[in-house]
């Protein structure tokens, strides 16, 4: 089967929280990671996804060291829009939060 994954940056303004994930993270750029698998006998191109993961600060530890932890990229939306509404309409801001652009492996 053909894997695809995905690397994605995140930044967010604002302390947030995700629902899979103890406690609130500091502000900051977040890489998201997405793993697919191609869907077999179709006579179309077709991935479905397997997992999300964002890499964390890892907690009580140096800042060397990193958690990454398996989300569902519905929360993550749900966790930017939030950010995004607490900039009071600073269009600037609003741009800074998204999810940019990444670099995609197939193997």
């Amino acid at each position: 089967m053909t894997e695809k994954t995905t690397d994605s940056l995140v930044t967010f303004r604002h302390p947030f929280a995700l629902r899979d994930v103890i406690g609130t993270q500091p502000p900051g750029t977040y890489q998201v990671e997405t793993v697919e698998l191609a869907i077999d006998g179709l006579s179309f191109v077709a991935f479905r996804r397997i997992s999300t993961t964002i890499t964390l600060p890892a907690v009580g530890t140096s800042s060397a060291r990193r958690q990454f932890v398996e989300i569902d990229p519905a929360d993550l939306a749900d966790a930017q829009q939030r950010d995004a509404s607490s900039c009071n309409g600073d269009r600037e801001a609003s741009a800074l939060i998204r999810l940019a652009a990444g670099e995609t492996r197939v193997k």
